[in-house]
């Protein structure tokens, strides 16, 4: 009866939904669980849960994840870029050959140039088109790259700051705008800023989608791109709504208000399947983490602390908690990964050695640890934060550690990420909570544990540093040829874990729950999905 009430409270608190259309034949509805519409000019913004819903679908980059099948591993295939190689003699120049196919939404052609122009708009400041805003959406992403040039009208050549054979999985982060488009806009635009808000309340990309109605904070209509260079989508429309809270998304849908919804709440599971509901999972290669600081004198520099927070948490426990959508982690990767590399320590609970290693580095009743972890109450690859990280709060103190949170907006967290735990925005957290994919090596660790990749530069919130980890590193960039590089990263995954580099909690397995109407979804072992397959019956 409660959760019925709750459900109904929910939906009449939804009033921008009420005004969503009724499903008509071709039109998908998805209930995000960001709080507004991801940004819409070519770099997404709310974490991947962006480049899922307003990036993949409205742009294209150079390469693009293989998103058809459930049953095997994503992996990198062409998109605008056909072929690509690294110089023999110069490993820090690539060549891409591009489609002669593809065009914009706005009717101009894709080509070299446009590539350029792309580059130009997030590495070069002297650009007329440079956007701040976008840099640390996408540079953070591919760190290495430095510039492009035009070899022919259909070739380019990307050079990177050293060798670096992860640049073609980075390049699917660079979706490609239209120069002609904006260069429409800023005429009629006092600046370069000003430009690109026009730009994003009406894009032009190359993808399979192309917006028509966009309302900040209320709602994204895109309908399908008849002119595609690639498969068609078979949707004729699809409604973005951002709808932050669980319970909330739980109620949208079965009110029918929208035909899709992300992370829905698992004590409504067995609600929306008693409404036929299909409720879809796959295990991911996604992480949900508490990532630590290592300044000076901060707790979380003592591995033997890192290590008993690893040893304390009830993995099984918090599974029960979320319905089972979740997979227990010990490692970034899982293991019998290419890069599980076997690790001395093994993460799992063992809450005695917890109280052993904490009363070793001088923690106990009488001088309890207290720490502090700066978390969100929703966003992209979140999962359910505010109930998993009271769980965890609790958890821990069976051992004698105290846990209190900083909530902030998940954009706002996400954007903290990029400043670095010793910056004002992080307030003195300890760890912060920020949950990554880790489909390929620079997300899942050269982004963390390379120095160089330090706030601002990457997601090395923490300004971890050590020499050897930064030549593992090294080693794993500048190996061009795959079984190397995988017994490379191997290594460098077994000594983060003895490292204990995370508080490694739970891998998502990314739970949808879909009106039976939908058809032909695909639910990839990634964290992306391609919004071409599905359709309404």
């Amino acid at each position: 009866m409660l959760r019925r009430l709750l459900l109904a409270a929910c939906a009449a608190a939804l009033p921008t939904l009420s005004a969503a259309p009724a499903a008509a034949q071709g039109t998908l509805r998805i209930g995000m669980t960001a709080a507004d519409i991801p940004l819409t000019h070519g770099q997404p913004d709310q974490g991947f849960e962006g480049n899922r819903f307003t990036g993949i679908p409205l742009y294209d980059g150079l390469t693009q994840w293989d998103l058809s099948s459930a049953e095997r591993p994503s992996v990198v295939l062409p998109a605008l870029a056909t072929e690509w190689s690294v110089d023999a003699n110069d490993r820090t120049r690539w060549t891409f050959r591009l489609r002669r196919d593809a065009r914009f939404h706005d009717g101009s052609p894709f080509n070299a140039e446009a590539v350029v122009w792309n580059v130009r708009k997030v590495l070069d400041r002297e650009a007329p088109h440079f956007d701040p805003r976008q840099v640390g959406l996408t540079a953070s992403r591919m760190p290495t790259l430095r510039r492009a040039e035009v070899i022919d009208e259909f070739t380019v050549a990307l050079i990177t700051s050293e060798p670096d054979s992860l640049l073609p999985i980075n390049l699917t982060n660079l979706f490609m705008a239209s120069p002609t488009h904006w260069a429409a806009m800023r005429a009629a635009q006092p600046s370069a800023e000003a430009a690109w808000n026009a730009f994003a309340a009406n894009p032009s990309g190359t993808g399979p989608f192309r917006v028509t109605r966009f309302v900040p904070r209320e709602r994204l209509e895109m309908a399908r791109n008849d002119n595609y260079w690639g498969t068609k989508a078979k949707l004729d429309r699809v409604i973005l709504l951002p709808i932050p809270e669980a319970n909330a998304r739980t109620a949208a849908l079965l009110s029918n208000q929208v035909d899709w919804i992300e992370a829905p709440a698992p004590d409504s599971v067995p609600q929306m399947r008693s409404r036929n509901m299909v409720i879809t999972q796959n295990l991911q290669p996604h992480v949900w983490p508490w990532q630590p600081c290592f300044t000076a004198g901060n707790p979380m520099t003592d591995v033997r602390v890192r290590r008993a927070l690893n040893l304390a948490i009830d993995r099984e426990g918090l599974r029960t908690l979320l319905g089972g959508f979740m997979v227990p982690a010990q490692g970034t990767v899982a293991p019998g990964h290419p890069w599980w590399g076997n690790p001395s320590f093994q993460i799992r609970t063992d809450r005695a050695e917890a109280r052993r290693l904490l009363a070793e580095a001088g923690y106990g009743p009488q001088r309890p640890l207290t720490l502090k972890v700066q978390i969100s109450a929703s966003g992209s690859g979140q999962m359910q934060p505010l109930p998993m990280n009271e769980f965890l709060q609790q958890d821990l103190r069976q051992v004698g550690i105290n846990i209190e949170f900083d909530v902030v907006e998940w954009n706002t967290l996400f954007a903290n990420w990029r400043n670095g735990c010793a910056h004002a925005s992080a307030r003195g957290a300890h760890m912060t909570n920020v949950s990554f994919a880790a489909m390929d090596p620079f997300f899942a660790m050269v982004r963390f544990w390379d120095s160089k990749m330090a706030a601002p530069v990457s997601n090395n919130w923490g300004g971890f540093n050590s020499p050897r980890f930064d030549a593992m590193v090294a080693e794993a960039r500048n190996s061009f040829e795959p079984a190397a590089r995988d017994a490379a990263l191997a290594r460098l995954h077994a000594a983060g874990v003895e490292e204990a580099l995370f508080i490694w909690i739970a891998h998502d397995v990314s739970p949808r729950a879909m009106n039976p109407r939908v058809r032909g979804y695909v639910q990839p072992q990634s964290w992306f999905v391609d919004l071409r397959l599905p359709f309404i019956q």
